[in-house]
């Protein structure tokens, strides 16, 4: 359990079809499903958990959001992972759009970034920030 003081953050996507989106980032990213609200096709508010931690909110476009400016399909989130190849191998599998495909960095990362169906850039990597 987290105490009150670590910080915690979520990115927050819209999605044109959250429930594919869903779908996506769970079935081939490997994010776990923790809540969704809303009815028939449109998602109010999802949580998606990182399997080691955090996650990411979205939900459907819609009029009235707080995030009523954002488009869909726009973003860039980099997540951090023991395991890039194995993500990497799963998103080639299910035809992903990789823009930059396995690779070690001179800073100590190994890594990759993909799109997901709708646009938003996904980064894998090993690199945990400075220590």
């Amino acid at each position: 359990m987290r105490s009150m003081t670590e910080t915690t953050i979520w990115p927050t996507l819209r999605y044109d079809d959250a429930r594919a989106a869903i779908r996506y980032l769970v079935d081939v990213l490997g994010f776990v499903e923790k809540a969704v609200y809303g009815e028939g096709d449109r998602v109010d508010h999802a949580e998606l958990l990182w399997p080691t931690g955090d996650g990411v909110m979205l939900g459907s476009v819609r009029e009235g959001s707080a995030l009523g400016g954002l488009p869909p399909g726009v973003g860039s989130v980099y997540i951090v992972t023991d395991e890039p190849d194995v993500i990497h191998d799963r998103v080639v599998s299910a035809g992903g759009n990789v823009t930059q495909g396995l690779r070690d960095e001179d800073y100590g990362s190994r890594g990759f970034t993909c799109r997901d169906p709708e646009g938003v850039y996904w980064s894998f990597g090993t690199y945990r920030g400075t220590q």
